[in-house]
C-alpha cells in the first residue's frame, strides 16, 4: 500500500443538519490532529459551495475546548450546504474547480459528512483525483435521519430524531388522553421523504393499547383514505381519542405524494420535491367525513436538531464514524464511506465497516415490510428490536448560568484564498 501523503485534512458537512453530525465533525478533527501525516485541517463553510468557492476556514485556530463542545452543540457548526453536482461530464468545470482548490492548499484527505447525493458527489471527486494522478484520500461519513443510506445497519442522527420523535408521541398522546372529549384526533407529521423510519421509530413509544400512537403510516405501504378513516373510527370506539403519526411523504396507491409543493420554491437544490402539510390534509379529511375535531403537530426542524434529548449510542456512534474515517484515509483507503455494523442484539454491540461510496451514492434503503403489521398501520416486535437499542443514553449538555444550554460556535479564521474569484451557479 503507498506511503500516506502529507498534506491537510477537509472536512464537510452536506444536507440537513441532525443533532449528532457535529459529533461526527468532532470525531473527525480530534482524530486528525492526532495523525503526523495531517499538516492542517480546514473547514469548508457550507459544504461542497465552501470548497468550490474556496471559502475555508482553519480547524486548528479554534480553541480545543470549542472542538470538544461539538459533542453537545445541534445543527451543522462547520456549515450545510443542499448543493448537488451533476455527472463528472455535465459539471466538468466544477468538478475540475474543486480539484484545483485542493491542489492549491495541499489538501490530501477529503471528509464528507452527508447523506445519499453527498456520497455521490464525493464518489464523483474520488474519481476525477484518480485520473488526474492526484493523491487525494475521500472518505464519506453518513448522515441522515431519515436512516435510508444502504449498506449500513442504520445511521448516525437516526437514534437521536427516534428518540425524540418517539417522546414527543408519548407525550401528545397524553394530552389527547387528557382532552379527547374535546380534540378527539392528534396527527403527529414526521419528517421523512421517501422512507418511514421516522414514523416508525414513533412506535416505540407505544406500550400498550392505551398509549400513543394507536396509528403509524409510513411512504413504503400505499396511503388509501378509506381505511385510514376506518381504522380512525375503530380506534375512536375503543378509545374515546386517538393519536396518529403520518411520515411527511406519504404516497398514494399510483405512487404520488399526497402532499408535495410545486412552483419555484418547490424543489430543493438536489431537485427534491418539497414536501409538507400530509398532516393538515388528514385533519381536514377527518373532520369533514368524521364529524370530529382534530388537530395536528408539525415539529419541522426541531426534531432533527434536538440536542437537548439525543442519544447517547448515536452521539458515541456518530464521534467514531468521522474518527474511523481519519484512520481510514490515512491507512490508504479511499473512495469509501463508513459503516455501522450491528455485531449482536443482546447486548447490543455495533463496529464499523467502510463500503465503497458507488455503492451508497443515490440509493435508498427503505423501511423494511415486516417492520410494520399485516394491516400496515403499526410497527412489529422486530421494529421495536430494531430501534430500541439506538435510542439509549442521553447526550450530557453543557449548561448555561441562564439555565439553557451553551452550545458552541467557531471563530472562523479564514484561509486566504490562493485561485482566482470563482462563483458556483
Amino acid at each position: 500500500m503507498a506511503q500516506s501523503p502529507k498534506g491537510v485534512a477537509l472536512v464537510a458537512q452536506s444536507g440537513g443538519p441532525t443533532a449528532v453530525i457535529n459529533a461526527s465533525a468532532c470525531g473527525v478533527i480530534q482524530e486528525a490532529l492526532r495523525q503526523s501525516v495531517v499538516t492542517g485541517i480546514l473547514g469548508a463553510n457550507r459544504g461542497i459551495l465552501g470548497a468550490l468557492e474556496e471559502d475555508l476556514f482553519d480547524l486548528t485556530a479554534e480553541n480545543p475546548e470549542t472542538i470538544s463542545g461539538l459533542l453537545s452543540t445541534p445543527s451543522a457548526a462547520i456549515g450545510s450546504c443542499r448543493y448537488k453536482l451533476g455527472s463528472l461530464n455535465s459539471d466538468q468545470a466544477k468538478y475540475e474547480r474543486l480539484l484545483a482548490v485542493f491542489q492549491a492548499h495541499n489538501i490530501r484527505y477529503f471528509f464528507y459528512i452527508g447523506g445519499n447525493d453527498s456520497m455521490d458527489t464525493a464518489d464523483k471527486v474520488h474519481q476525477l483525483a484518480q485520473e488526474a494522478g492526484y493523491d487525494l484520500r475521500i472518505v464519506g461519513i453518513p448522515k441522515t435521519i431519515d436512516n435510508d443510506l444502504p449498506c449500513t445497519d442504520h445511521c448516525p442522527g437516526y437514534g437521536s430524531v427516534a428518540k425524540f420523535m418517539a417522546t414527543a408521541t408519548m407525550e401528545a398522546g397524553r394530552d389527547t388522553e387528557a382532552m379527547y372529549t374535546f380534540d378527539a384526533v392528534t396527527l403527529i407529521e414526521a419528517m421523512g421523504r421517501n422512507t418511514g423510519w421516522i414514523a416508525a421509530a414513533c412506535g416505540l413509544a407505544c406500550r400498550d393499547d392505551r398509549d400513543a400512537p394507536q396509528l403509524i403510516y409510513v411512504p413504503e405501504i400505499p396511503f388509501d383514505p378509506d381505511r385510514f378513516l376506518g381504522d380512525v373510527e375503530d380506534v375512536l370506539r375503543r378509545l374515546g381519542g386517538v393519536c396518529v403519526v403520518v411520515s411527511e411523504g406519504l404516497k398514494d396507491a399510483s405512487g404520488e405524494y399526497l402532499r408535495a409543493e410545486t412552483g419555484s420554491f418547490g424543489a430543493d437544490r438536489f431537485g427534491h420535491r418539497q414536501l409538507g402539510g400530509v398532516a393538515d390534509y388528514l385533519k381536514e379529511l377527518i373532520e369533514a367525513r368524521l364529524k370530529v375535531k382534530a388537530r395536528f403537530n408539525k415539529l419541522g426542524t426541531c426534531q432533527r436538531n434536538a440536542i437537548h434529548f439525543a442519544s447517547q449510542t448515536d452521539s458515541r456512534e456518530a464521534y467514531l464514524c468521522g474518527q474511523e474515517a481519519v484512520r481510514q484515509a490515512v491507512a490508504g483507503r479511499s473512495g469509501v464511506m463508513i459503516t455501522l455494523e450491528r455485531i449482536s442484539q443482546q447486548p447490543y454491540e455495533c463496529r464499523t465497516g467502510t463500503v465503497a461510496l458507488s455503492q451508497v451514492a443515490n440509493k435508498v434503503k427503505y423501511l423494511p415490510r415486516e417492520y410494520m403489521n399485516a394491516a400496515g398501520n403499526h410497527i412489529t416486535q422486530a421494529m421495536r428490536e430494531y430501534a430500541l437499542p439506538l435510542i439509549q443514553g442521553t447526550v450530557p449538555l453543557r449548561m448555561h448560568e441562564d439555565g439553557l444550554p451553551l452550545f458552541v460556535r467557531f471563530r472562523r479564521l479564514t484561509v486566504p484564498k490562493r485561485l482566482p474569484e470563482w462563483k458556483a451557479r
